[in-house]
């Protein structure tokens, strides 16, 4: 599921597209379809002007009457009624486009939101994986930008297709009403000047697709540098990212223009036919007045319908262009929501007691097809044991206590709870009955008390002073001006290492669950706050059935079993006193090493 690369099969096929977006539109529809009709009578008022031109000219200014029906339109009359007409018509006009305007900025907003809104959903509920394989600044572009611009702009484009086409029909009726004849010549031209935008369909899809992956990585690197700015600026990368930024803004560019050197030079051919057509139309339109076959007055209101005519038409080009680069917003707008979670949840038992044991069974794992991460790997936690797993970094630690809530799935083997199928659990049930407390814990913007109570949402005061005291957290807390309710940063950029991983283990200790894993939850911390820490940690793993990953072995020296984890496989399970008696063993190895630096540290320190 890799954002980047993007399926436009269905780029154009407009039914499978619109029928995919109106359960978005019917809540609406009865305002588009008020909206589509105020299109009509707005584009049509734009004949009006050129409409009375032919009785103005012919009757006012030429002096003649013409008998209209039986209606005699006489030099006084029409110059009565002509001008203060066109002001009231423009000002119907003028409230037409506002309620317009506002009937289709509503719907078209609320088209958006609810598209966002359901994008969200499906994002919040994809797996660990998606977020493996997609940068943030793709996603950000993918599941922001793209709602935005097929939902928002596809109302108004058509909203405005429709008045241009009311507005280019109304002015070849007053074509056809003045001179048959001319408008023939007339539309023949212009639709020769409409033709080419059945040309850039297939260019407009190639940079529409490859812009997006352009703007998402450029999105991401803005995301890294404010996360990022330390290492930044402490290993002197800001030429080396100003560089790798300017080139993507660049590439931006050259898509862009080259969209821009195919499509460009549509507006200067249609002037140039346009322009083609109108002398076209001057010169037979002489030859119909000399030959008393078309009034002054008709041949004005030819003209300037003609004249007023190439407005529309050109709107209308640029609009189905425009439209086309919509509909391709559109396809993968309706890709994401076809992107499903590769953790199924198809579970049926709820996980609402506490596990006696819980047994990994020949599990292996990968990533992906190419590298095994796990091979067979088994053993049993039984309740209230501490299993610790121990070993060089990339050995495969963390992917087994990934698999506990099923952040991934087993490639084969089994996880049982008293000998029930891990998948055989409703996700969310699974998920409650473990908390997890990680190296580097993220906290959400708002308050301390906000991020303790994502553990438990209805706890009581009682509940929550009493996990402040257990994570050593009052100490802290009395010390802030407004306590629990103190706003911290994002993820708790305000906070020390060791203030964010306690309330880490605050929101974990309220949750109460009997399962806890802690993914190196102190690697990187100073001593003096490693141990304020570790005396929360233990608190939280009173009475708990805890798998803990550490890199000091210090902090796992009770612990009920010790795995040594190399390269995706146990290689030693034992107690610490039984791994420190294998000879040349790899805990012992490494036991030994640790042991030594720290004696170095103390001596130094002497």
């Amino acid at each position: 599921m890799r954002l980047d690369v993007i399926n436009t099969d269905k780029a154009f096929d407009y039914g499978y597209l619109l029928k995919r977006i109106f359960p978005y539109i019917k809540p609406v529809l009865f305002r588009i379809v008020i909206t589509f009709l105020l299109a009509v009578p707005l584009g049509l008022l734009d004949g009006v002007t050129a409409f009375v031109l032919k009785p103005y000219i012919d009757v006012v200014v030429n002096g003649n009457i013409i008998d209209w029906h039986g209606f005699i339109l006489t030099r006084d009359l029409l110059a009565k009624i002509i001008p203060p007409g066109i002001v009231i018509f423009a000002g119907i006009q003028g409230v037409l486009r506002y309620l317009n305007a506002y009937l289709s900025d509503w719907i078209s907003l609320t088209i958006a939101n609810s598209v966002k809104v359901d994008l969200f959903k499906k994002l919040v509920y994809l797996d660990s994986k998606f977020y493996d394989e997609n940068s943030s600044g793709l996603i950000i572009s993918r599941f922001l930008s793209d709602p935005d611009c097929a939902s928002r702009q596809l109302i108004n484009s058509i909203k405005t297709i429709i008045t241009s086409l009311t507005s280019a029909l109304g002015l070849i009726f007053v074509l056809i009403y003045n001179s048959w004849e001319l408008a023939f010549v007339g539309v023949v031209i212009l639709i020769f000047a409409f033709a080419p935008m059945a040309l850039l369909r297939k260019k407009i899809k190639e940079v529409s697709n490859k812009s997006t992956v352009v703007g998402g990585n450029i999105t991401t690197a803005f995301n890294e540098t404010y996360k990022g700015n330390k290492v930044i600026s402490g290993y002197n990368l800001q030429d080396k990212e100003y560089s790798r930024v300017k080139g993507l803004i660049r590439k931006t560019f050259s898509l862009q223009m080259s969209l821009t050197k195919r499509t460009g030079w549509l507006s200067p051919i249609m002037y140039i036919i346009a322009s083609i057509g109108i002398a076209l139309v001057m010169l037979f339109g002489n030859k119909l007045i000399m030959m008393g076959r078309l009034t002054t007055g008709s041949f004005a209101s030819f003209i300037t319908s003609l004249l007023l005519l190439y407005k529309p038409i050109k709107t209308l080009g640029q609009d189905l262009t425009g439209i086309q680069g919509i509909f391709v917003a559109l396809n993968r707008v309706f890709e994401l929501f076809d992107f499903n979670s590769r953790i199924k949840d198809n579970g049926t038992k709820e996980f609402n007691f506490t596990p006696q044991s819980i047994k990994f069974s020949e599990v292996s794992f990968s990533y992906n097809e190419q590298k095994q991460v796990l091979h067979n790997i088994s053993f049993e936690a039984k309740k209230g044991q501490t299993i610790a797993l121990v070993g060089n970094s990339g050995g495969g630690k963390s992917t087994i206590v990934n698999l506990l809530p099923r952040f991934y799935d087993i490639y084969s083997g089994g996880i049982y709870f008293d000998d029930i199928n891990i998948k055989d659990f409703k996700l969310a049930s699974l998920r409650n009955k473990i908390s997890e407390v990680f190296q580097d814990n993220f906290l959400f913007s708002g308050t301390i008390r906000e991020n303790i109570l994502i553990g438990k949402e209805n706890a009581t005061q009682e509940e929550i002073d009493k996990v402040i005291s257990a994570s050593h957290l009052d100490e802290f807390v009395a010390n802030l001006d407004r306590g629990l309710d103190t706003p911290i940063a994002e993820n708790g950029a305000s906070l020390s290492g060791g203030q964010r991983q306690r309330i880490a283990i605050a929101r974990a200790m309220i949750k109460d669950a009997p399962i806890v894993v802690l993914d190196e939850a102190t690697s990187a911390l100073d001593n003096k706050s490693e141990k304020i820490v570790q005396k929360a940690l233990d608190n939280l793993m009173k009475d708990k059935t805890v798998f803990v990953i550490a890199h000091r072995l210090s902090t796992i020296f009770n612990a009920d079993k010790i795995l040594f984890i190399e390269n995706g496989e146990i290689v030693e399970m034992g107690t610490h006193e039984q791994l420190i008696k294998i000879k040349d063993g790899k805990y012992k190895t490494l036991y030994n090493m640790q042991f030594k630096n720290r004696e170095n540290e103390l001596n130094n320190a002497q």
